[in-house]
């Protein structure tokens, strides 16, 4: 695990539950987030595998089944592409939930967002609750 998926970890891992979007073939961070206690649900628009501890769900952000992500306090993607910033952070709302993401390189967010940096050079895009 890198610096930054460390630093993810760490500001994660106070949440009773997250549901990690696009999971990918990185599954590290849900990984360690279960590992500390947390419950965490992956998804991902394919079938993937996870580690013990992670739930994972096949679903789509721009179609998503609500029920995956009613108990997250959290729903969060690494490297998000612009095009599903808002489709997640609808969800998130949807639920009462608080919409996090990480972008790929100098993509910039597509939602109005409060930035935190990282250790380990990633910054974390938290999407702000007061803007619609």
């Amino acid at each position: 695990m890198n610096d930054a998926d460390r630093a993810l970890v760490g500001r994660l891992s106070d949440a009773d539950g997250v549901v990690e979007v696009g999971v990918g073939n990185r599954p590290s961070v849900a990984a360690e987030l279960a590992a500390r206690g947390v419950s965490v649900t992956a998804t991902d628009i394919h079938e993937r595998p996870v580690p013990d501890g992670v739930t994972f769900v096949v679903d789509d952000v721009t179609d998503p089944t609500l029920s995956v992500y009613e108990d997250a306090d959290i729903v969060f993607a690494r490297n998000l592409p612009p095009e599903l910033h808002r489709p997640l952070r609808a969800i998130a709302r949807r639920v009462d939930a608080a919409c996090w993401f990480t972008t790929l390189g100098g993509d910039q967010p597509a939602v109005p967002v409060d930035r935190e940096q990282l250790d380990g050079g990633e910054t974390l895009y938290r999407a702000r609750e007061d803007v619609r």
